[in-house]
């Protein structure tokens, strides 16, 4: 069974507690604080595995989960850390928000290893709150909670070149002409099922893989049908090659066909519909021409020429026309940028946060001269956010605006070039 989406349910690790205790030895009457620190919680780290070309594994499991950090332990002992969850997946997968429907990882080109929930940070033991006038602390900083989030699975082919086509007009057929993927090829009036994958390495030619995507049917784009379950895999490939049964052998109109599938991308997708593609006027071998009859193919040139789609005539089954057909989509894709289209991450799990009501507290300290913010919202972002690099502090400030921080900051008169300090870290406002 091929399977291309799946809904699971991501938890990183609670964080350990730390622990309260203080030393007690024959020879020490008194002795300190020495409760030591939880340890960190698991993260969840979905990997790239070249290996998988589905994702049934995340069909018959739903939840997966890193495991939590150990307590801390007296004697300064440091809990262990809870261990890492790793999810292979097929390279395409984008893994996607369920509430937003944002993206949150597309697991393409560079991104072949990523955290996409941080395991929670351990808490301090009752060692690290000993002061000068506080020499026995009896408290300790519990773990930070973990984090879980419902996110969509959706595997999205990673090709140069897609097939469009209706169902039996022979696509199945052409991709294993013309490179080494073996297809099931029979007349079925339904459709190829999964996207067939194949290298055409043509002599003279750098090579390009190509995708035969299941066959498209009126309705797509609404779901009808394979629905999305095809127009998910278009999205990837830079040229298209849309293959028609020119010698209509089920009665369909070839110029008809062409319009409606490109319809449908651009109902789905508008971007999908500019996409350059070439048509290929395929069954050339059984086209039996009467007396008057125009010609199918000239029939396709004639509509489409005009519109700069070039049109050749091909045979899938003889293998008549096919070479120049691929010379021409090599020469198309060395014009088109090489890269792999990688979709944009759009959330940022850490982002989770921002949606928990939980309380904090904007003040102004006169001693310190410095506005104070704290409270268990900043803590527990802090608790997951790398403030030392760029992806972090840039998720950090646009917490801040979108749950309110800064403008309470403003109601509370500040300026810029006044101090704000959050815990450990300390700023200067500016707008």
């Amino acid at each position: 069974m091929f399977a291309d989406r799946a809904r699971i349910i991501i938890r990183s690790g609670k964080g350990g507690d730390g622990h309260v205790s203080f030393r007690r030895e024959k020879f020490v009457a008194a002795g300190g604080p020495d409760g030591g620190d939880g340890g960190k919680g698991g993260d969840v780290i979905f990997q790239v595995d070249e290996g998988q070309n589905t994702l049934i594994k995340y069909r018959h499991a739903r939840k997966f989960a890193a495991t939590d950090g150990e307590n801390g332990g007296k004697r300064r002992c440091h809990g262990h850390d809870g261990e890492d969850i790793i999810l292979p997946v097929p390279p395409g997968t984008v893994i996607k928000d369920i509430e937003t429907g944002k993206v949150i990882m597309d697991m393409s080109g560079d991104h072949k290893r990523e955290i996409i929930l941080r395991g929670g940070r351990g808490g301090k033991g009752n060692m690290n709150y000993a002061t000068p006038t506080m020499q026995v602390p009896k408290y300790a900083q519990p773990g930070q909670p973990a984090t879980e989030l419902e996110v969509l699975l959706e595997l999205k082919v990673i090709a140069d070149v897609g097939l469009l086509g209706f169902p039996n007009v022979g696509k199945s057929t052409f991709l294993s002409r013309v490179s080494n993927a073996q297809p099931k090829i029979a007349n079925y009036h339904f459709t190829t099922l999964q996207p067939n994958l194949g290298v055409v390495d043509v002599e003279g030619c750098s090579g390009f893989v190509i995708a035969d995507i299941p066959g498209l049917i009126e309705g797509a784009s609404e779901g009808a049908g394979l629905g999305y379950e095809f127009l998910r895999h278009v999205e990837r490939t830079r040229y298209m090659i849309h293959i028609v049964d020119a010698a209509s052998t089920e009665g369909r109109d070839p110029v008809e066909d062409i319009y409606r599938i490109n319809e449908e991308l651009e109902k789905y997708n508008p971007e999908l519909a500019k996409r350059p593609q070439v048509i290929a006027a395929n069954k050339t071998d059984v086209i039996f021409l009467e007396e008057g009859q125009e010609d199918p193919v000239e029939r396709l040139k004639k509509e489409f020429g005009p519109k700069g789609v070039e049109v050749f005539p091909i045979s899938a089954v003889t293998g008549e026309g096919i070479k120049p057909l691929l010379y021409y989509v090599q020469e198309q894709l060395d014009r088109l940028p090489k890269e792999t289209i990688v979709f944009e991450q759009e959330f940022v799990p850490e982002e989770i946060l921002a949606r928990e009501d939980l309380p904090y507290t904007v003040e102004y300290n006169s001693k310190e001269k410095a506005y104070v913010v704290e409270g268990p919202k900043i803590e527990k972002m802090l608790g997951y956010t790398n403030l030392d690099s760029e992806k972090g502090f840039r998720f950090f400030q646009k917490f801040l605006k979108d749950s309110g921080i800064l403008d309470d900051l403003e109601e509370a008169g500040i300026q810029e070039g006044d101090t704000v300090r959050i815990y450990g870290h300390v700023f200067d406002y500016y707008k």
